[in-house]
């Protein structure tokens, strides 16, 4: 199950976690909080926003600015874009002509299966290169010209190896931890889908089981907090265009 929270209301309900001195476990991967369920081995987790600095990292009176860099890839399409406390500064939108039009299927995918490629195919490969390469440059500019705090990434298996192999290097590696796999189904990238995740990034999340709503009504009556929204979509686990793993 699914609670969302307003960014204030996350805020609160960490403030108030941390004065109970609730035992709780911050996963810098997921950004989030695990609280243990007296009942069990279960846990709550609680998905902090990300504009909110990691737990124990900030004075509570001192707002602390998190930049961040959001960037979602799938077959052909990038799009892109530099952040300050949750309000957009920068966005870029990349397009490549990567997929095989009759099949549906991405060029990359198609070399796997048929090896050697035509005419068709060496454009397709190319403008693949430059796509990863086009990128790559956009990042370096934000990562140059700013203080990159968090870097929150979807992209699919098939093209993180041509993310990172790019002849222009990605200015992070796959172990920098302030990598953030963003945990939600990211439609084709484009301008309004990457506000779409900022929006789902600036909202806090509680995920449980049924029988551990006890705990989150504990939890919830504890910081005061009365009015919170199902989540309207749940993270249904990586696919193979979808998902990715940042260590293949």
């Amino acid at each position: 199950m699914n609670k969302f929270l307003s960014k204030e209301q996350a805020s609160i309900l960490l403030r108030a976690i941390e004065a109970e001195k609730i035992a709780a476990v911050y996963e810098q991967e997921k950004h989030r909080i695990a609280l243990p369920v007296e009942s069990g081995n279960e846990q709550v987790y609680f998905r902090l926003p990300l504009v909110i600095p990691a737990p124990g990292t900030s004075q509570p009176d001192k707002k602390e600015q998190v930049n961040y860099v959001i960037l979602l890839i799938q077959s052909g399409n990038c799009a892109m874009g530099y952040f300050e406390n949750g309000v957009n500064l920068d966005h870029k939108v990349f397009r490549s002509y990567m997929v095989r039009k009759k099949q549906g299927k991405s060029q990359l995918k198609y070399l796997k299966t048929k090896g050697k490629s035509r005419a068709g195919s060496r454009v397709r490969l190319g403008e693949t290169v430059e796509f990863f390469e086009n990128i790559n440059e956009r990042l370096q500019s934000y990562f140059e010209d700013y203080r990159v705090d968090r870097i929150a990434i979807s992209c699919s298996k098939t093209l993180i190896p041509y993310l990172y192999n790019s002849k222009t290097a990605t200015p992070f590696d796959k172990h920098d931890p302030r990598l953030y796999k963003i945990p939600k189904h990211i439609h084709t990238p484009i301008y309004e889908v990457m506000l779409d995740a900022n929006r789902f990034l600036l909202r806090g999340e509680l995920i449980y089981e049924e029988a551990q709503q006890a705990k989150v009504n504990e939890l919830l009556a504890l910081a005061g907090i009365t009015d919170v929204d199902d989540a309207p979509e749940a993270y249904d686990g990586d696919t193979e265009e979808e998902g990715f793993d940042l260590w293949d």
